[in-house]
């Protein structure tokens, strides 16, 4: 009997990612793909009328407004689709008794911890985006039972969307000087790597549901991760900064959003480093 699967935010860089490992069959897990343009989970009636006609066992949604800067100057986006969204999602969910398994961030932290956060540290987010994915997470356990939220951090992929390490690559070519802050810290954390976690979920049928944290191993600055990306081109124009000097971004962001992922491990045991994984991405595995 084959197990349905639906991935919503398909044209995302974590969607778009699980449909070029997995393509629409992985064992007996059938996956159905919904852009925005298909499933506009900020409509209500559009999300119940979907998911009755569709009979899903999962649903793993990789929508979400993750523009941090825009959302500090518009924040009901970002509240419309990472909180309102996901509470329509969730209440489908349980009307059609659907596992959901949401990604969620890093950003519902403040940073101030000295350590890597666990799944029972307190939330206190200290952007809007963090704010509005952590209402998302609330609404999720206030409706579900049968729930898994994904905690994920610096979340890029080679391949698809806009993040990190497409930018420092691209500004490698085009020969630009990298000046890369230093203050922050996080994990690197590749999209093919939390796709694989997210569809081990599905075929070993946890239900120890609840808050997962999923990173690679180890951490690493903004400038860490830039400047591996540098070495691998041996490019040498790549500066440390501690701070932004120009009002490039005046949006707050945790300073230490390291994740404990110990719990995730007990599920997916081949976690791998952050320089591992971002190597192998750079020699195009």
């Amino acid at each position: 009997m084959r197990t349905k699967a639906l991935i919503t935010g398909s044209k995302g860089q974590l969607g778009q990612t699980i449909q070029q490992l997995f393509g629409l069959h992985e064992g007996n897990i059938e996956f159905t793909y919904v852009s925005k343009n298909e499933l506009d989970i900020t409509n209500k009636n559009q999300v119940d009328s979907y998911f009755n006609q569709n009979k899903f066992s999962y649903c793993i949604n990789c929508a979400a407004y993750t523009n941090v800067e825009e959302a500090e100057k518009t924040p009901e986006n970002a509240f419309k689709v990472n909180a309102e969204g996901v509470k329509h999602l969730a209440e489908s969910c349980l009307k059609n008794k659907i596992i959901l398994i949401h990604i969620s961030t890093d950003y519902v932290f403040d940073g101030k911890k000295n350590k890597p956060y666990t799944e029972e540290d307190v939330p206190n987010p200290i952007n809007e985006y963090g704010k509005s994915k952590l209402l998302g997470e609330q609404y999720i356990q206030e409706i579900l039972s049968d729930y898994f939220i994904i905690r994920t951090s610096w979340l890029y992929s080679k391949d698809f969307g806009h993040n990190f390490y497409k930018t420092i690559i691209n500004k490698i070519n085009d020969k630009q000087e990298l000046r890369i802050i230093t203050s922050q810290k996080g994990i690197p954390t590749n999209c093919v790597e939390l796709s694989k976690f997210i569809v081990a979920l599905i075929k070993t049928q946890q239900h120890s549901f609840g808050i997962y944290h999923f990173s690679a191993l180890g951490e690493a600055t903004w400038y860490d991760f830039a400047l591996e990306i540098a070495k691998y081109f041996n490019y040498q124009s790549i500066y440390p900064i501690t701070s932004f000097k120009t009002t490039q971004t005046k949006t707050k962001r945790p300073l230490n959003s390291v994740l404990n992922n110990h719990k995730s491990k007990l599920i997916y045991p081949s976690i791998k480093s952050w320089k591992d994984t971002l190597n192998k991405a750079l020699k195009g595995n």
